[in-house]
């Protein structure tokens, strides 16, 4: 069984990605830590609880950083609303939070893990940097770190950039220059893990305290995608990162290099992939081009029956 921490500012789709990581038999989720990304920090953190409480499953949650390294906090209330996760009523909290700062909960988790661990970033990665600027002796508990960001050859909130670099650079930066083993689930991938309103549909005809919710979620945000970029179904880019931990076979990669720009007038936020190897500087990412769309959506689908079906107990 693999051990995960999953850092993450929910969001539709990291709301999507906690049921599928909680309900995976192949993961141990260790805790979940929240950033300040689709929405601010106090809403994401509410929100992870709350998804927590929803699929009845008692982890460490700790909330990390309001805003990122340098920069002020962009967020995204176009596509997730201003709670962060519009279109459902989700039960209140339940779980108490840890009283720790998530970058001291990542640094005490990995120091104290008896095997390394795997870090699956779905926002902004200032946590994941400000671990690792305080405590550089966890990179080698540090099994990978497979997140979502970034893009090959696509983007979405500038012409250069996704959203999740785009939000905190110097934080990515900081990540890709690490060292460490990174898969970058970008949207080269996961703008293809697209749910259709017949899945979403399939979702709410299963009738489950989990399925009904993940259906009305899904329902607002492909709203919203529809308005804004003119998509029909739902994106789920944060649920195929835990995917490709889940089975890396998931995915399509290609082991390239990536660098981030964090000054370019037009491009700061920008994952510049060296696709056709002309830097020739050394690969350090396992970049993910695309996907095993039936077999992404199967994973998805059994978590959330999984939820419906059996549950956890607090």
């Amino acid at each position: 069984m693999k051990k995960i921490i999953l850092d993450c500012d929910p969001g539709h789709d990291d709301a999507i990605a906690i049921m599928l990581a909680c309900a995976s038999s192949e993961l141990e989720v260790l805790g979940i830590t929240t950033v300040a990304g689709n929405q601010t920090g106090e809403k994401t953190f509410i929100n992870a609880l709350k998804i927590l409480t929803l699929i009845g499953k008692n982890l460490p949650v700790a909330r990390g950083f309001d805003k990122p390294l340098f920069q002020e906090l962009v967020t995204a209330p176009e596509i997730h609303g201003e709670t962060g996760l519009d279109g459902a009523d989700l039960p209140a909290p339940s779980i108490k939070a840890c009283d720790v700062h998530a970058v001291n909960f990542i640094i005490e988790t990995l120091l104290s893990a008896d095997e390394p661990v795997y870090l699956i970033p779905t926002g902004p990665l200032t946590n994941i940097a400000g671990a690792l600027l305080l405590s550089p002796g966890i990179k080698e508990k540090i099994k990978k770190i497979v997140l979502m960001g970034g893009g090959a050859l696509e983007s979405n909130i500038t012409p250069a950039a996704e959203f999740n670099i785009y939000v905190d650079p110097e934080a990515a930066k900081i990540v890709f220059e690490s060292g460490i083993p990174i898969t970058m689930v970008g949207l080269d991938a996961t703008n293809k893990a697209l749910f259709s309103l017949e899945d979403i549909e399939t979702l709410s005809r299963m009738g489950g305290k989990v399925s009904t919710i993940a259906a009305r979620l899904l329902t607002f945000y492909a709203r919203q995608l529809e308005k804004f970029s003119g998509v029909r179904g739902a994106h789920l880019h944060d649920p195929l990162a835990v995917a490709a931990v889940i089975g890396p076979a998931v995915v399509d990669t290609k082991f390239l290099h990536v660098d981030i720009e964090t000054r370019g007038e037009f491009t700061r936020g920008a994952t510049v992939v060296d696709l056709y190897g002309v830097t020739g500087k050394k690969p350090n990412a396992e970049v993910a081009l695309g996907l095993d769309l039936p077999k992404f959506k199967k994973l998805v689908f059994d978590a959330i029956k999984r939820l419906d079906e059996s549950g956890y107990n607090l």
